[in-house]
């Protein structure tokens, strides 16, 4: 299965976080994922002022594991392994602290801390959008104390690594773990009780003290740690705590990140398929000189001539065939291929092209999709829209995702961001004037916007599902204003 969630992640860049599942039953899973982005005229981007590299450049991909799923009650109750995979190996240190043991003491944090952040997510997710018949209210009350719990729990384990036998950097290990949590708490806290302020004032009036008490629990207990905390008046915006904020979360989240190692697909067919070029230009070349040199004999002017217009024929030959033959390369292998790894073991692999096509080569049901307005169907027999292709397929090995961790890892998450300064550049100005009747003046200027869609049609393959999804990136020349799903 796959599924895809969009956003904005900042003013010029939008982030697709593309989740590909392996299924249990099968050994090895296959996916593919083909992109056709829709590039208006205007903009000038094109074959020759946007190339291959230029385009890499501007993607960015991170390959990391699913965290595995749990509910944040399970977690809280004691029913979920995780607590106590993380008290197992501090046993297992504290008998023993080898290097072994102390890099399972490491992991098993932040993975519980991973996972403790997207339990909390998905709960507050589940509130801000439940079903019709569960009580909000005792969602927020159910979390509130869950997280407490959880947070209890965790601290609760400090007497078991304040041992002498344990080294300083065991210890920090735990307090980045809870530090980074006591982070989540906060803001995905504040993102609750934002919308329920916003959307939903009866539940915000009776659910708010709670969850303000345990914020203001928290920020307590940060400062009692030596934790940093939000500072009104910092006078450089609490730019430490931010920096320390995102360190902690690379930390954290490095267990889930892949190993991965990028390389150019299908060189060694590319230099036969290179070196058959040149074989059928020489062919030419040389019977060219053969011919004239049968009719006009040696050191004779004609073949004097046939051997300078043979050699400027080869070199035209080799050339198209090269074309030729890349433009067929590229319908069977891709631009590069990367080797997925948790810890240097494989566990699959993955490969792209990119490629910019015509509009008759783009399937029919896509088309239907992108649903070009009459004005711009008309629009497009003179500018027609420039069309960028973006495959990618990857092949996952269910048994080596289960041989190469402790918990049960549902698949691979492809973290896509696409940065689209490149797109910027040949836009007018963001605002235009525009001119309306006034009684008063006669007329009144006022400021339009002017603004861009690039439409985004992505088709999915698994197996024999196939579903489609289609995104509209509306932008100007400050940067991204929204993203709109149409399908």
């Amino acid at each position: 299965m796959i599924n895809i969630q969009a956003k904005i992640h900042d003013r010029f860049t939008i982030e697709f976080k593309v989740g590909f599942n392996a299924d249990r039953e099968q050994t090895v899973n296959k996916f593919s994922m083909s992109t056709w982005l829709f590039i208006p005229y205007s903009l000038d981007i094109n074959a020759s002022t946007y190339t291959k590299d230029r385009f890499y450049r501007d993607l960015r991909t991170n390959t990391r594991l699913i965290t595995p799923v749990y509910l944040l009650g399970e977690i809280a109750k004691g029913r979920a392994e995780p607590l106590e995979l993380l008290k197992s190996s501090i046993r297992r240190l504290a008998d023993n602290p080898d290097k072994r043991n102390t890099g399972d003491y490491e992991y098993n944090i932040k993975m519980f801390a991973a996972i403790f952040k997207s339990s909390v997510r998905n709960q507050i997710f589940y509130i801000l959008k439940p079903p019709a018949e569960v009580d909000r209210l005792d969602l927020c009350r159910e979390l509130v104390t869950d997280i407490s719990d959880i947070l209890t729990s965790y601290r609760s384990l400090y007497r078991m690594i304040s041992i002498p036998t344990l080294s300083r950097e065991c210890f920090d290990y735990f307090l980045f773990g809870d530090e980074f949590m006591s982070n989540i708490v906060h803001k995905q806290l504040f993102r609750l009780v934002n919308h329920l302020k916003e959307e939903h004032n009866s539940i915000y009036a009776e659910a708010h003290e709670g969850i303000l008490d345990l914020l203001e629990q928290e920020i307590s207990y940060r400062k009692s740690r030596g934790y940093p905390v939000i500072d009104k008046k910092s006078p450089d915006g609490n730019r430490d705590l931010v920096y320390r904020s995102g360190a902690l979360k690379k930390y954290i989240e490095s267990e889930l990140f892949l190993n991965t190692a990028k390389k150019k697909d299908g060189v060694f067919v590319e230099q036969i398929y290179y070196s058959v070029a040149a074989g059928i230009s020489m062919i030419f070349a040389t019977a060219i000189a053969f011919s004239f040199q049968q009719k006009y004999g040696n050191f004779t002017m004609p073949l004097f001539v046939a051997l300078v217009v043979g050699y400027m024929l080869k070199d035209r030959i080799k050339e198209l065939s090269r074309y030729y033959f890349a433009h067929k390369l590229k319908e069977k292998y891709f631009d590069n291929k990367t080797t997925i790894s948790i810890n240097e073991h494989p566990v699959g692999w993955s490969k792209e092209g990119v490629d910019f096509i015509n509009d008759h080569m783009v399937p029919g049901e896509v088309l239907r999709i992108r649903s070009r307005t009459p004005l711009l169907e008309a629009d497009n027999r003179y500018t027609e829209e420039k069309i960028i292709l973006f495959r990618k397929i990857l092949e996952l090995d269910r048994e080596q995702l289960d041989l190469n961790s402790e918990y049960y890892i549902s698949g691979i998450n492809d973290i896509l961001r696409f940065n689209l300064s490149s797109y910027l550049q040949k836009m007018d100005d963001p605002e235009v004037p525009l001119y309306i009747l006034s009684k008063e003046n006669g007329y009144q200027q006022i400021t339009g916007s002017k603004v861009y869609y690039l439409n985004f049609v992505m088709q999915f393959r698994y197996n024999q599902y196939e579903s489609f999804k289609r995104y509209r990136i509306v932008f100007n020349r400050n940067g991204i204003i929204e993203i709109e799903e149409l399908l």
